[in-house]
């Protein structure tokens, strides 16, 4: 993955979704560190959904039963919230 500062980003916006379009992935960075990819859309669409689901599968299985009514449960939904 190629990496370009922000401000080379934004000068060369037009040549870097070109580059995009015909399947190459950019880092934008700030200071050194990643802020942000430029990618084709199909293709992070498709790995992020995958990866979100899996993240998603492996978090389930180490969920224990709750032993909540359905009232606490609700009631914990907004436990922090200010009204």
């Amino acid at each position: 993955m190629r990496e370009v500062q922000a401000t080379e980003a934004k000068t060369h916006l037009a040549q870097l979704l070109s580059a995009v379009e015909r399947g190459e992935s950019i880092a934008i960075t700030r200071h050194g560190k990643p802020v942000a990819h430029l990618v084709p859309a199909g293709k992070q669409d498709r790995a992020t959904r995958r990866a979100a689901v899996e993240r998603f599968k492996a978090w389930r299985a180490t969920w224990k039963g709750i032993d909540m009514s359905i009232k606490e449960l609700l009631a914990a939904r907004h436990e922090g919230h200010r009204y």
